[in-house]
């Protein structure tokens, strides 16, 4: 693999490039680690590297989605628009662990409050509803992009928002009829969606929406290849 010049990206984005991801294989069994970076260069996707992650969907009490826009310092997908937070779980023991998604969980905790600020407190784990994975390959640039076997976890809390600029340049909450405006009118506003959320959206976002409040998860065992 050529050497990869950083110097043009973002100190504090090349410093988490550094962070080893859970490397998996197709049925989601933990078979080693890669660096972030190592695990988002097209060039090893391209060859079948594959990892684990996880996209949260925080509501508030008015049935309302919290989305975010990533900030342009970010080196996958910088500025596109995508759901509350996602990200990884890390090659660490407490993340590593698989009994009812803890290690999971307390990922998506972990990333809650590094990009959004939430405490812990108002995103306790046993708050974050697993509903499914997926496994899908997207392309970000002609460098970088994703493959990811994805932990899908809906959340229902008010929380305090203190985003860090780093990672978000901007967010808001929606209803159901305006995520679909959004989603319906996104192009032509020049806004950019990212694939992972894109994908979810299309497939299950809102009839797990209608039933918030008494949520199917009867898709626990499944992995979808989207």
């Amino acid at each position: 693999m050529a050497t990869l010049d950083l110097s043009s990206y973002d100190e504090e984005q090349i410093r988490l490039m550094a962070e080893e991801c859970i490397v998996v294989d197709l049925e989601d069994k933990a078979i080693g680690s890669k660096s972030k970076k190592e695990c988002h260069l097209m060039e090893n996707i391209d060859k079948g590297l594959l990892h684990r992650a996880f996209s949260v969907f925080l509501f508030n009490d008015k049935g309302e989605l919290l989305l975010q826009q990533r900030a342009d310092e970010k080196i996958t997908f910088p500025g596109y628009w995508t759901n509350t937070c996602c990200s990884h779980p890390l090659f660490r023991p407490e993340e590593l662990e698989e009994d009812e998604q803890i290690g999971a969980r307390r990922a998506a905790q972990r990333k809650l409050k590094h990009e959004l600020g939430v405490e812990p407190e108002q995103a306790p784990l046993d708050g974050f509803h697993f509903m499914t994975r997926i496994h899908y390959k997207a392309p970000s640039d002609g460098t970088w992009g994703e493959h990811e076997i994805d932990y899908v976890f809906f959340m229902k809390a008010n929380v305090d928002l203190k985003p860090s600029p780093n990672e978000v340049q901007d967010y808001k909450y929606m209803s159901k009829e305006e995520m679909k405006e959004f989603i319906a009118t996104a192009e032509s506003q020049g806004l950019k969606i990212t694939p992972w959320f894109a994908l979810i959206a299309d497939k299950f976002l809102f009839p797990w929406w209608d039933k918030l409040d008494d949520l199917d998860v009867s898709e626990r065992a499944t992995i979808h290849r989207m």
